[in-house]
This record gives C-alpha cells, structure tokens and sequence, in this order.
C-alpha cells in the first residue's frame, strides 16, 4: 500500500509511506530526479536520484516514511552535490552530522510522526545555508514542460558545458537524462489516464510510439505495459 501528500514544510516536496504486503510483486521504482530521505527499518538513508527503475521487495508488514525533494532541492538539504548520490543508498548519519541523525531517530522511537520528523530536519539544514540553486530550479521547470536542452541553456543564458556542470551536482545527471526522464514521467501521466500509446508520443515529443516504446523500456527496466501494469 502506497499513499502520499505534499509537504506542508518543504516546497514541492512529497511525504509518502509505504508498507509492503505479503505475496506483492516487487515494486518499481522509476527514476524521477528526486533524492528522498526514508525512515524504514530503525533507521535513516538516503536514496539517491536513480538513471534506471529499481525493484524494491520489502519484508511483509515492512513500513517506510519518506520525504522526497523536487529535483534540484535534495543538496540544499544534505549539503553535497546530486552527483554524490547518484543510483545510491547511503545512511543518513554518512552525510549528515550523526548527532543531528540521533536526535531525529529518537524523536520517531519516542512517538512522533516519522514524516514530520524529517519535514523538520529538512526545513533546519535548509535554514543554515542558501537554498536550493535557483538557476536550476528554472532548469527543471523547463525540461518539466518539454523545452530541449538547447533551449533551456539559451534561456537561462548558460553555456550548455556549463549547464550540464551546474546539472550534475543539483540533479545527479545531465541535463539532457534530466529532460529524458521527466518527458517518461509526463508520457506515464497520460498513458495511465487512458491516452492511446501513439497519441502520448506525439504530445510527448517522441519521433513515434517504436520511440516511447524503447525509451520505457531503457529507463524503467520493462515494456510499457508491465510498468503501467
């Protein structure tokens, strides 16, 4: 069972949960340009912005809290660069100061809320330096609505060695995987809202539906139908 909702703390940012159900297939999860911080296990980790889909299978009755950041906000909060923890999971107390770590565990072992818990830590780290990089954040928001990488470098006015320089350490990748994978996310969007395959790729920018059908499968590890599935 999966449920998320929009942070009331941090911009743009998801608190999801998770519990994994005994006889479940493994969950797929696609890569998205995020970083998430997620409690699960008595523990804190990281989970870094992901170039393919990976397959999680969590033990029955298994629970998982996790605070997931709009491309680009993740280093403003950990305080290193995306290309750091690119298709990685590292334990929070690497990253950050391990006392700060213990403090956050101990208020979830005493009761609170997992999800605010984290809320909290992120909107602290963030208040100490000086925030997200908000070139990339139009960066991102461009790509998001399909611009191309060209485009987007002219409109920012950056060379496009120096976008993909300023990408790597906000989104762990290039511009131009950025643009990739958040073009399959807006293609999944409408393939899951009952669009008929060749439609989602002529909205969606892609030469044609052989095209969709190629890029799902190299970026979420299945054809369209088992990861719609």
């Amino acid at each position: 069972m999966y449920r998320e909702a929009p942070s009331a703390v941090i911009p743009e940012a998801v608190v999801w949960r998770r519990s994994a159900i005994t006889g479940t297939r493994p969950s797929r999860i696609l890569p998205d340009g995020c970083l998430d911080i997620i409690w699960s296990n008595d523990h804190l980790f990281v989970a870094g912005p992901d170039t393919t889909a990976q397959l999680s299978q969590g033990v029955a009755g298994q629970r998982y809290t996790g605070l997931r950041f709009a491309p680009g906000i993740g280093p403003a909060v950990l305080g290193l660069p995306a290309s750091e923890l690119t298709d990685r999971r590292v334990a929070l107390a690497d990253i950050l100061p391990p006392a700060l770590v213990d403090e956050a565990v101990g208020r979830i072992h005493d009761g609170a809320d997992a999800g605010v818990v984290l809320e909290a830590l992120a909107a602290a780290r963030m208040r100490l330096g000086d925030g997200p990089d908000p070139l990339m954040r139009a960066v991102a928001a461009r790509l998001r609505e399909g611009d191309t990488v060209a485009g987007t470098a002219l409109a920012v006015n950056l060379g496009e060695r120096h976008l993909r320089r300023r990408a790597l350490a906000a989104f762990g990748y290039g511009p131009k995987t950025l643009a990739r994978i958040l073009r399959l996310g807006r293609a999944l969007d409408l393939a899951r809202g009952g669009v008929p395959y060749a439609h989602v790729a002529a909205t969606t920018g892609y030469t044609d539906q052989a095209h969709l059908s190629r890029e799902v499968k190299a970026l979420a590890g299945a054809p369209l139908g088992v990861v719609l599935g």
